[in-house]
C-alpha cells in the first residue's frame, strides 16, 4: 500500500466519524508515508509526530489515530501533528492554535 492508497481509505473512515485531513495535503501526505514506513518498522501505524519505542502495548496509545486525536481535535480543532482536523479547522472558521502535546512524559520515557 502507499500512501495515496492509505488517504483513501482512512478518508472514508474517518470523515464518517467527523475527522478530516487537514487541507495541507503536502503535510498529510508526509504524514501518511511516515506512518507507512512506521508500519514496516515497527508493524503497527505509530504517530509519526512522537517517538515509538517498538513495543506494541508501550505504544498503543500512539498508534493512529492515537487516543489524543479526539481531546485535540475537540479542543483545538486538530490532532497533534495536523494530520487529523475538524471541518472548521479547514473552513478557517477557528484559530489554528498550537496543539500541546498531551502524552505523559512516563510514556515518552521521560
Amino acid at each position: 500500500m502507499d500512501a495515496t492508497e492509505l488517504y483513501g481509505k482512512l478518508k472514508k473512515i474517518h470523515e464518517a466519524k467527523g475527522y478530516y485531513f487537514s487541507d495541507d495535503h503536502q503535510r498529510v501526505m508526509e504524514l501518511l508515508e511516515a506512518l507507512l514506513i512506521n508500519k514496516d518498522r515497527y508493524g503497527y501505524m505509530a504517530c509519526p509526530c512522537r517517538l515509538a519505542s517498538g513495543d506494541r502495548e508501550s505504544d498503543r496509545d500512539i498508534i493512529c489515530p492515537c487516543e489524543y486525536r479526539e481531546p485535540d481535535v475537540a479542543e483545538f480543532g486538530s490532532c497533534y501533528c495536523n494530520l487529523y482536523v475538524s471541518k472548521a479547522w479547514n473552513d478557517g472558521t477557528i484559530d489554528r492554535e498550537y496543539v500541546p502535546e498531551r502524552r505523559p512524559p512516563e510514556k515518552m520515557g521521560l
